[in-house]
């Protein structure tokens, strides 16, 4: 069995202070005058008035406290050290539920749902809907250890399976999982079924073999080829020339931070309040301090580079995942549009399909509540 060994965030002031005058010494480049500059980038009187709050106004030690809320641990699983949320719940041992965040969130990403998933009964819920919450950093990302080379997602499935079942000693658990995580958690149930008894994803993962057909789904592929040319050029990057954007974002604060906002901008939910509001900037700050306090703004893009050395989109068309599988989708997602039903079950076994409200990309951290009750309501039709 694999040891567990607590942790603790410890963040010292000498090199907080560094990033911090890195800050302050960047040179802005030019920017377009225009009103709305997000069609460029990252906007860039956004991303002075981050950099100024960053100075001014975040509390970094504040910010090292929280990430301190919840029990954290690392195991060693194979080559790698995986850091880990562990609350046991209400449910106390019996109903283990497995979180995988994608780039360029982090585990912090689940922040305001871990407790009212743990102690429902905190929150006015039912006890009877608590979980054990499980919360890994994906290898190469936040404070798990680094690879030496691009790892991809069936690999952390592998990884993250053996930490529920070998480290924490579930004999089964759920999981759930949105981007990267939702390539991971599908892999989970492809690979691992005789351990993850069902799935829940906010985002689509494996593909059917043949085409899209008729036209609600001719019209959602033609739809996400547009997403994917407007908003994906980051992607073919990072998936063919990761150690580019690598070069560029080393020691170099404001351009990771303005790399990673940029995502948060442009895949959230924005139709019904503005970026502001979806989010704030202590919230996105932590975040960003997470990849640049570890050095993992490289080793998070290698992530990418993972998919092809797993074996590229092929490996994914033509698998069926025939663990239950849950998917709630939302209207605000700009990016990874959501599906047909009819297309998601020719390579997953729906049992359950959710069309949220509102929300965006980054589901949890957008929507905590409608998130978490998705999320329960999901595993009480289990």
């Amino acid at each position: 069995m694999s040891e567990v060994k607590p942790f603790k965030v410890a963040w010292h002031a000498a090199e907080v202070g560094a990033v911090l005058e890195k800050v302050r010494a960047y040179a802005f480049p030019p920017a377009p005058e225009v009103d709305d500059g997000w069609i460029y980038g990252c906007d860039a009187k956004y991303l002075k008035s981050l950099c100024d709050h960053w100075l001014d106004g975040y509390d970094w030690r504040a910010a090292e406290a929280e990430l301190n809320k919840f029990p954290q641990f690392t195991a060693r699983i194979e080559d790698f050290d995986i850091h880990f949320i562990h609350v046991v719940g209400e449910a106390g041992g019996k109903r283990p539920l497995l979180l995988s965040h994608g780039w360029p969130g982090s585990h912090y990403e689940f922040w305001d749902s871990i407790e009212k998933l743990a102690f429902p009964s905190r929150f006015g819920g039912d006890a009877a809907d608590a979980f054990d919450v499980v919360v890994p950093s994906l290898p190469g990302f936040g404070f798990s250890s680094k690879p030496v080379r691009p790892i991809g997602q069936r690999g952390t499935a592998r990884l993250f399976n053996a930490l529920m079942t070998q480290a924490l000693g579930y004999d089964s658990y759920l999981a759930q999982g949105g981007d990267w995580g939702a390539m991971v958690t599908s892999w989970l149930g492809l690979d691992h079924a005789a351990h993850t008894k069902a799935i829940h994803l906010n985002m689509l993962g494996f593909r059917p073999k043949d085409p899209p057909t008729g036209d609600a789904e001719t019209a959602w592929a033609a739809q996400s080829a547009a997403a994917t040319q407007w908003y994906g050029a980051y992607l073919q990057l990072q998936v063919t020339r990761p150690q580019s954007i690598a070069w560029m974002g080393a020691g170099n604060p404001v351009g990771q931070a303005a790399w990673i906002v940029e995502r948060f901008h442009d895949w959230s939910d924005l139709r019904g309040e503005p970026f502001g509001e979806v989010y704030s900037m202590d919230q996105l700050l932590t975040n960003v301090m997470i990849y640049v306090m570890t050095g993992s703004f490289t080793t998070g893009a290698w992530y990418y580079r993972g998919l092809i050395e797993e074996g590229g989109l092929a490996a994914l068309q033509g698998q069926r995942c025939e663990t239950p599988t849950a998917f709630a989708g939302f209207p605000g997602e700009t990016y990874t549009v959501m599906p047909p039903r009819s297309y998601a079950e020719r390579a997953y076994n729906i049992t359950r399909w959710t069309e949220l409200p509102r929300g965006g990309h980054f589901l949890a951290m957008e929507e905590p509540d409608l998130f978490v009750d998705d999320v329960r309501g999901w595993a009480r039709d289990l």
